[in-house]
């Protein structure tokens, strides 16, 4: 007799969506769908990361691309796990706002490490594709300026995704405290076992060979960056990972 599938463990994903996003005295996010940013939030970052000369924080409008932008090193949502760990339990992400890092170091020389991306904004980023925001969400740019020759060590570039990433948690910790039952959308995935079938292996090659092209595995937080560790630290060894793991934010991409 053939056994029946079994669900293994149940993600639930609740979104929020952000109608509005403006400069405020804190950062803070209101279960009505409007985001403030402290545009001073970034002095108190820079005695925690010695590393780090300046950080530039600035609201991008939808439609207002006309940015100029220093190279970018990542696109990052704003989600948190409000029950279980990730790949389980509940998530609570943010729509209509995505945060952007940028870096450049103070002799002008852009973070990256095959090619750079400074440029006007609407040049240099494709809209409305998987992983990148829409023409229509709004963008938070948080921009890091590495003490000169930092943007080509390892150390430069881990120092401004920290930086960035105790940013978001300010978000993360007010999205936690939002109910529930105030979500725009809501989603359930399963990781499911069918006993008897074919078994399904998807292999995921990513980055890990240098100071920007390194990949953040097992995050605290979706698309986290503390309590982390490096693809290069581990020696670039295979890591098995489930379905909703990959689908809650256990990766980070570190370029």
């Amino acid at each position: 007799m053939e056994e029946k599938e079994k669900q293994l463990r149940r993600l639930v994903i609740k979104a929020f969506h952000i109608s509005g996003v403006h400069m405020g005295t804190e950062n803070n996010v209101t279960p009505d769908g409007v985001l403030s940013v402290n545009k001073d939030f970034g002095e108190g970052l820079l005695k925690e990361e010695p590393l780090i000369e300046d950080i530039s924080i600035k609201i991008i409008e939808p439609g207002k691309h006309d940015f100029w932008t220093n190279t970018i090193m990542d696109i990052i949502p704003v989600s948190t796990k409000v029950l279980g760990k990730l790949g389980e339990g509940i998530t609570h992400t943010l729509t209509g706002v995505y945060v952007m890092l940028t870096g450049v170091d103070t002799e002008g020389k852009q973070t990256h490490e095959f090619g750079s991306s400074e440029g006007t904004l609407k040049d240099q980023l494709y809209l409305n594709r998987a992983g990148t925001p829409s023409d229509q969400d709004y963008i938070i740019s948080f921009d890091v300026t590495l003490k000169a020759g930092m943007g080509q060590e390892r150390p430069g570039p881990m120092a401004a995704h920290r930086a960035c990433d105790r940013f978001i948690q300010t978000y993360r910790d007010k999205l936690k405290k939002v109910k529930g039952d105030l979500c725009t959308e809501r989603h359930e995935y399963y990781d499911v076992a069918r006993p008897g079938k074919k078994k399904v292996l998807i292999i995921k090659q990513v980055a890990g060979q240098g100071a920007m092209y390194d990949t953040w595995l097992f995050p605290h937080e979706p698309s986290g960056v503390e309590g982390g560790r490096s693809i290069i630290d581990i020696e670039n060894m295979p890591v098995l990972l489930t379905p909703n793991e990959y689908r809650d934010g256990i990766i980070r991409s570190m370029q």
